[in-house]
């Protein structure tokens, strides 16, 4: 006997839940089928005595995530904000650098050029990109072909430049440069609201995490949904040959739905036998879409001594030997528990993976006692960590990246219906893809194609705008005359050519007119 529902979630994530959330307020018969022993996904918060609570997966939100904010406090969940009051370490060559801002500070001209130019180019480019098809941009087949590594490459004059590049990459799509298109970074950036936005603490992506654990948006949204969320429910067959599709799980449960949601990372689709088969560019595309690869580390100290010392725990380490790439406060906000979070990303989560959870955590340790100059760093209380790279139901994280020549061939897929199946999850977002954000935004938007499928509201109703969260207002992102309009290192060196070459060949010409080898006529 099987069990009759409007709609068959398949995901208890952020964006299968927000999915289901709205269909049972439009009056929908709704189950959600969660593979795992828990919801959220991406997320995952972990309690415990020695942490009280502890977001091991995503947890950064800011300005301008505006749906994710609304669900939030729906379900009377409130934010805090991350600390940077005190200053960041810039750990690059062996020596730390403090400095105050979104970016490091530099002092070399060329260096300088090079880093304005870079994310000058990166949000210029951006405009050109359609937010919900890229693959449609005027240079689309050119930037898809395009590593990020050859990007960086053709843009970036300086080392210094290259290396921080490279580490941008790495830190916001836990990824290889050489791995990711172009043309997909660049629109990923521009769906974050750019460079400095999804970069920054103040006023950006990682302002903020909610009181609490960005774990309980789940918990509670499945509350909320009062027993129709089925966990340990892996789908294993998805039917499509008859009036309804046929969903059977792992352990042989029966579920009949008019419709289905797909709220999986699309590489998991591929654990789903289908009949009839997908179609040839769905199924080629599933193939083509890898996760990227992170290690989340949570380190615990007896006191915040980093803020005695005027830092605020977040560094930013370039170096080939350091484990962690980029760290932040994870204090309490009010001041227990005081810790240091790091990621540990793309080829090093793969390098470091075949050590033990006390290895990691000394050479952890090793490399914050060396980037802050104490040897208080060497004792922490406690560690927590996840690696993402090791689950099952995610394949990694944060996200699912287009490599160069994937968009422009399958892209176009991503959000299309397959008979009665569609699709949510965050790599289907147009707005800050890949986040909590996206997530929640994709979800609402698959729900409504369903609901607009039925009759229920009107096309028009599928893709609606968010208000501002007035809790968190977006200050706007502004940039100078200079920032505008300076000129690339490689634009500096032709003017100083060209120059040089005039003033030569004037030098020449008075010269030669001295010596009466050029007569005034």
């Amino acid at each position: 006997m099987s069990n009759q529902y409007d709609v068959i979630v398949i995901g208890g994530g952020i964006s299968g839940l927000s999915a289901a959330k709205l269909l049972v307020e439009s009056g929908l018969s709704v189950v959600v089928l969660e593979a795992r022993d828990r919801v959220g996904g991406r997320t995952h918060t972990i309690r415990n005595k020695e942490v009280q609570y502890v977001d091991v997966g995503g947890a950064y939100v800011g300005p301008t995530q505006n749906r994710i904010l609304r669900v939030a406090k729906e379900l009377g969940i409130q934010t805090y904000k991350v600390n940077v009051t005190q200053r960041l370490i810039h750990h690059v060559k062996g020596k730390s650098y403090p400095f105050q801002g979104a970016f490091p500070t530099v002092w070399n001209p060329f260096v300088v050029l090079d880093y304005n130019n870079l994310w000058r180019t990166i949000d210029e480019w951006g405009k050109e990109i359609p937010v919900d098809a890229p693959w449609k941009a005027p240079h689309a087949a050119e930037w898809d072909k395009m590593s990020m590594k050859q990007f960086i490459d053709k843009v970036c004059w300086t080392n210094a430049a290259k290396k921080f590049a490279n580490l941008f990459v790495n830190v916001n799509v836990t990824s290889e440069t050489q791995q990711v298109s172009t043309l997909w970074f660049v629109w990923y950036a521009k769906l974050c609201g750019g460079t400095t936005r999804m970069f920054s603490v103040t006023n950006g992506g990682q302002e903020r995490k909610f009181i609490g654990g960005a774990g309980q948006i789940s918990e509670k949204i499945m509350e909320h949904l009062q027993g129709r969320v089925k966990l340990q429910r892996p789908v294993v067959r998805l039917d499509q040959s008859g009036d309804n599709v046929i969903v059977e799980t792992l352990n042989h449960e029966i579920y009949e739905g008019k419709y289905v949601i797909s709220a999986i990372p699309p590489v998991l689709t591929a654990k789903i036998h289908f009949n009839p088969e997908l179609p040839a560019i769905r199924n080629q595309l599933i193939h083509r879409l890898p996760m990227g690869s992170v290690i989340k580390c949570m380190m615990y100290y007896k006191e915040a001594f980093w803020r005695k010392m005027d830092y605020c725990g977040c560094m930013i380490i370039e170096d080939d030997n350091a484990p962690i790439g980029i760290t932040l406060d994870d204090t309490k906000p009010d001041g227990t528990a005081p810790a240091i979070m790091g990621f540990i990303l793309a080829r090093k989560a793969s390098a470091l993976t075949h050590l033990n959870k006390e290895e990691r955590k000394k050479r952890i340790c090793d490399y914050y006692a060396k980037a802050m100059g104490t040897e208080e760093a060497l004792h922490p209380v406690h560690y927590e960590e996840k690696n993402w790279c090791e689950e099952q139901y995610s394949g990694g994280c944060y996200t699912a990246y287009f490599p160069p020549g994937i968009m422009t061939q399958y892209g176009s897929v991503i959000r299309q219906p397959v008979g009665k199946m569609y699709f949510a999850g965050t790599e289907t977002a147009t707005h800050w893809s890949g986040y909590m954000e996206g997530a929640v935004q994709a979800g609402e938007r698959a729900a409504r194609e369903i609901l607009c499928k039925m009759g229920l509201i009107s096309d028009n109703e599928i893709w609606m705008p968010e208000p501002e969260s007035v809790d968190v207002p977006a200050l706007p992102i502004t940039t100078s005359f200079l920032e505008r309009n300076l000129p690339s290192v490689q634009g500096l060196l032709r003017l100083i050519t060209y120059s040089s070459f005039f003033a030569s060949a004037a030098a020449v010409g008075i010269f030669a007119y001295k010596k009466g080898f050029i007569v005034r006529v």
